[in-house]
């Protein structure tokens, strides 16, 4: 069965991609859930960080379900609707305001490696595979997901990928830059907690300021002033989190932030 799965653990809330009989391809229901359930994470005050995963041990995604695609994408206005919830589900991470963790086993591969490269944060296991097939289907790939590949990994890694549309591996894509960490497969759950707990220890309007201020750098990188980033740096240098940051650096112990 593919469907979105959420859970929550204290802190830190795991939106599981399920579709494992596919390697965890993506269905049109899987793309339409995926935003509300990252947007629920996001408006509960108990969750400092959210996780993206697939189901299984054998994929992070492995792409769009082409098997609807003959259904999907029959027509132009078909084609513009699936894309418009491609889109949608690929803007949702970034659009939390909390900081999103792709943790990557597996295949990760054409819609899989989008929807990692719009998190904010990439670690992954040894074993991972990555690709871009858009070039093996004849698919055009939207602007804005380039652009974000162009960002993450620069315009010629970028190049490379679309255009060999080959496999590389997970040694490779922390050359590149796209991922920030690769551990042994047996101790990913491991190395995704700690970074978990140390962003959940952290002054969750901190996490904020900075999400916005390079979002905005991304969409625009000759920009270097966004009104709402701005806003959310003052709102930390006004808030009792930021007191209590100097109190307990004072005091010399761990500060208890409360996101106001």
């Amino acid at each position: 069965m593919a469907e979105i799965l959420v859970h929550r653990n204290g802190p830190v809330g795991t939106v599981v991609l399920s579709n494992p009989g596919k390697y965890n391809a993506m269905t049109a229901q899987m793309w339409r859930m995926l935003p509300e359930s990252i947007a629920d994470l996001d408006a509960d005050p108990a969750i400092r960080a959210i996780v993206l995963a697939g189901d299984g041990d054998k994929a992070f995604v492995s792409g769009a379900d082409i098997s609807q695609f003959r259904e999907q994408r029959t027509d132009a206005s078909a084609l513009a609707a699936y894309n418009a919830l491609v889109d949608a589900a690929y803007l949702a991470p970034a659009r939390a305001g909390k900081p999103t963790i792709a943790k990557i086993r597996g295949i990760c591969m054409g819609g899989g490696l989008g929807l990692a490269a719009a998190c904010d944060i990439r670690i992954c296991a040894d074993d991972a595979r990555f690709r871009m097939p858009a070039g093996r289907l004849g698919l055009g790939y939207n602007q804005a997901g380039v652009h974000r590949f162009a960002a993450l990994i620069g315009v010629q890694n970028t190049y490379d990928i679309f255009f060999s549309a080959r496999i590389f591996d997970a040694g490779e894509a922390l050359r590149m830059g796209f991922v920030s960490q690769v551990v042994p497969a047996a101790q990913l759950d491991d190395a995704a907690d700690a970074m978990t707990s140390a962003i959940a220890e952290n002054a969750p309007l901190t996490a904020r300021a900075v999400k916005l201020t390079l979002n905005a750098y991304l969409a625009n990188p000759g920009d270097h002033h966004c009104a709402a980033a701005a806003a959310a740096i003052d709102a930390c240098n006004a808030s009792e989190d930021y007191r209590e940051g100097v109190r307990a650096f004072e005091e010399k112990r761990k500060p208890r932030f409360a996101g106001r």
